[in-house]
C-alpha cells in the first residue's frame, strides 16, 4: 500500500486519484501518522469488486461481443449410459493422477 503525505496529496491529487482509479489504496499521514485511506469505490453490481480487481490486475477482459446463442442452443455430446462421469473422477484419484 502507497503512502504519502498531507502536503504531497494535497500537490498530488490528481496523480493520486489516477493510482487509485487503477487499482490501488493509498494511505494519508501526516506526520507520520495514518490519518486517511484513499481506495477505489466498489461497484454495486458486484458487491466484493471481485471482477473489477481481476479486470484491473489483467487477469481477465470482459468480453464485447454477444454471447454465441446458436453454440449454447445445440444438445451436448451423446453420453454413453455405461460409463459414469463419478466413477471415471475416482478411478483417476485411486491412480494418483
Amino acid at each position: 500500500m502507497r503512502t504519502a503525505t498531507i502536503t504531497q496529496a494535497k500537490n498530488g491529487l490528481s496523480a493520486l486519484i489516477d493510482r487509485v482509479k487503477a487499482g490501488e489504496s493509498i494511505v494519508i499521514l501526516d506526520r507520520g501518522t495514518p490519518v486517511a485511506r484513499l481506495e477505489p469505490i466498489v461497484s454495486d453490481s458486484h458487491s466484493d469488486g471481485r471482477i473489477e480487481r481481476l479486470e484491473r490486475a489483467g487477469l481477465i477482459r470482459r468480453g464485447t461481443a454477444a454471447p454465441p446463442v446458436d453454440l449454447i442452443m445445440q444438445p451436448g455430446p451423446a453420453v454413453n449410459p455405461r460409463f459414469s462421469v463419478l466413477d471415471a473422477l475416482l478411478e483417476e484419484r485411486r491412480e494418483g493422477r
